[in-house]
């Protein structure tokens, strides 16, 4: 459907900054150019601007299609300095006497590529990682030569888990098994016996404090993981009367992945700040107080306390967190800790770009008033076309509510063949051609009654693109997550057609219609019309979680990756890693096929059809050769 006009009459970049939010959701990173084109400034606002086409334009010279997973190694970068910078600030300015140690948890994006950088770019402020499972612990031993970042391991732990942390510790990582469930005290403090090595023991402690947002279920006194404080003082006792409390040593808690209130920030430091007093009161030495995860993304750019955004900055973030830790402890003479911070989603979120191209298009079109109905027409069907020339803002609630009266009495004659396939097709074309007059009357109304909900993205044109919602953006399907999305070019057009979008999954759910704005959620997006040109779209700030939980639906696979580095005096650009996506061979061995024998079978078949006379032999050499080639080549849609 048609996009209502705006108030001014000509497009400029900055209209389409404006209306796509970019400059809100972007933190710097990306804005619009004056040839209409988005740019990425991996560096910030003061470094200099890379044509997101040109980049895409240099990938398809060297031959990879779309979809492509781009991640922009400067800002993975520019991120983990940016929170250390942060952190620096805030204990000078408050006077604080421990150290900021931030670790990466692995599960946010486990790629090994991802991880490296962070050890990479990390190891200058001694940034280490989080791991949640053993697999997650020797990606992680087997990435660090940093013996000053810190090593920390969550989750449930089994006695080969806790040997190559302790052997971890041997190294000379400072490898902190924080213990999740009582159950894991004996084992630890067995093993480390009988290996002759001593631990590090930190507790993760269920908080009452809880969070609003999307993971509020991570704190309160029923959340799943950590302990509370009778279980504490348990271990505590465990500990003592092993003679290992000295290597009490951290204070974990975690209550939620995406905090958006700062309020909620501040409640989880002070009550973890009492506890972290209450144990050193009962003689453990500890020495760091890790806040977990929660460091917010503002995915819509608003700047609140919605779900999707975050109501504080960065700065403000680490000046509550140091503030709070530090007035608490002072006042009771305690030492202040090291904190740890585990901000996974903040450090990687920029880094990571969906771009694609639009295949199709499904244009909503109203048909205009029929000059003639059929002389053997019902009565409904006159009525309802009668209600096509009279809607008003007077009439509007009535048109709307009789309009689906007489499509819903049309239906029925039809069933009941009282009425011909072309008269309903004539109804109906009568019916959405009213829909969309009072959709344009709706964008009048100072107030919306709710009936009117979803009307719009009802009449929305489809966007068919060449992704899977289910591999590349599983978020936005599985919690109603909302990424930013928008064309990365012809910016200096105005965008004409409302729109959804939809991957190429036979799926419903394949589909996104909710996108970001400053106010709320918007259920469709501006987009321009699709010639004969390719159209290319982006989801931006993709880069925590959706690689890892993405699936094979419709048996998608993982798309094609290029990592490029930005040269910082000169914009130059260049690829410094290309990964090829899953072919279709890949994702078949993946669910158990074999390539090989699925090849067998159909040249079976194709013999067995020359002998049936059917296809000729050089058919059939036609045949296998399409199919040896579609088991190469990549699972989503190819231009030849």
């Amino acid at each position: 459907m048609n996009v209502r006009k705006e108030a001014f009459e000509h497009w400029t970049p900055r209209d389409s900054a404006d209306l796509y939010g970019v400059r809100d959701w972007g933190a710097g990173y990306f804005d619009v150019n004056s040839d209409g084109e988005l740019t990425v400034t991996a560096f910030g606002k003061d470094g200099p601007a890379v044509s997101l086409m040109e980049i895409v334009k240099g990938i398809k010279e060297r031959g990879m299609d779309m979809p492509v997973l781009l991640r922009l190694r400067n800002i993975l970068d520019t991120q983990i300095r940016l929170l250390h910078s942060s952190f620096a600030k805030a204990i000078k300015q408050t006077g604080f006497q421990g150290q900021y140690r931030g670790v990466y948890p692995i599960k946010v994006n486990q790629q090994q590529q991802v991880v490296e950088e962070i050890a990479r770019f990390g190891r200058e402020f001694h940034h280490g990682f989080e791991a949640g499972s053993k697999a997650e612990l020797i990606a992680a031993i087997g990435t660090m030569t940093d013996h000053e970042a810190c090593l920390v391991c969550n989750g449930y732990k089994d006695e080969e888990f806790i040997d190559l942390a302790l052997y971890a510790s041997k190294l000379g990582i400072q490898c902190i098994l924080v213990v999740e469930m009582p159950g894991e005290v004996p084992i630890i403090i067995e093993r480390s016996r009988k290996l002759g090595i001593k631990p590090m023991i930190g507790i993760r402690m269920k908080l009452s404090t809880r969070a609003g947002g999307q993971w509020t279920e991570s704190g309160g006194d029923r959340s799943v993981f950590g302990l509370n404080t009778a279980e504490l003082m348990r271990i505590v006792d465990q500990l003592k009367e092993a003679d290992m409390l000295d290597c009490l040593r951290l204070l974990h808690y975690h209550i939620g992945s995406q905090i958006p209130n700062i309020r909620d920030i501040r409640a989880g430091v002070l009550e973890a700040s009492r506890v972290y007093t209450g144990l050193v009161q009962e003689g453990a030495p500890m020495g760091f107080l890790d806040l977990g995860g929660g460091l917010a993304v503002d995915y819509d750019g608003s700047h609140t306390n919605y779900a999707a955004s975050r109501n504080y900055t960065l700065d403000e973030y680490c000046v509550d967190v140091i503030e709070t830790v530090a007035e608490t402890l002072s006042s009771k003479n305690i030492p202040h800790p090291n904190i740890i911070t585990e901000s996974g989603r903040a450090t990687v979120a920029y880094y990571s770009v969906l771009l694609f191209d639009i295949l199709d298009v499904a244009n909503f079109e109203p048909s205009e008033k029929p000059h003639e109905l059929p002389p053997n027409a019902s009565e409904h069907t006159k009525d309802l076309v009668a209600i096509l020339g009279n809607i008003n803002a007077r009439n509007l609630q009535e048109s709307y509510h009789d309009a689906i009266y007489y499509r819903d009495e049309i239906r029925i004659l039809f069933k009941n063949g009282r009425i011909t396939l072309r008269e309903r097709a004539l109804a109906e074309s009568a019916f959405w051609a009213i829909m969309a007059a009072v959709n344009k009357e709706v964008h009048k109304l100072k107030y919306v009654p709710d009936e009117f909900e979803g009307l719009e993205t009802a009449l929305a044109d489809i966007y068919y693109a060449n992704f899977s919602v289910f591999q590349s953006l599983p978020d936005s399907w599985a919690i109603d997550q909302v990424f930013p999305i928008m064309p990365i070019h012809r910016l200096n057009e105005r965008p004409t057609r409302n729109a959804i979008i939809s991957d190429i999954t036979c799926d419903c759910d394949g589909k996104i219609d909710r996108f970001v704005d400053l106010h709320d959620e918007r259920r469709t997006l501006p987009l321009h019309p699709v010639g004969n040109s390719q159209y290319y779209l982006g989801a931006f700030l993709v880069g925590a979680y959706q690689e890892t939980l993405g699936d094979l639906h419709n048996l998608l696979g993982d798309t094609n990756v290029v990592n490029i580095n930005i040269n910082r005096e000169d914009g130059h650009f260049e690829i410094v890693k290309e990964i090829e996506g899953d072919t279709v061979a890949d994702v078949l061995s993946y669910v158990e096929y074999s390539p090989k024998e699925l090849i067998d079978n159909l040249r079976n078949q194709a013999e067995r059809a020359i002998e049936e006379k059917r296809i000729s032999p050089a058919e059939r050499r036609i045949i296998m050769r399409a199919y040896e080639d579609g088991l190469r080549g990549y699972t989503y849609f190819e231009y030849e």
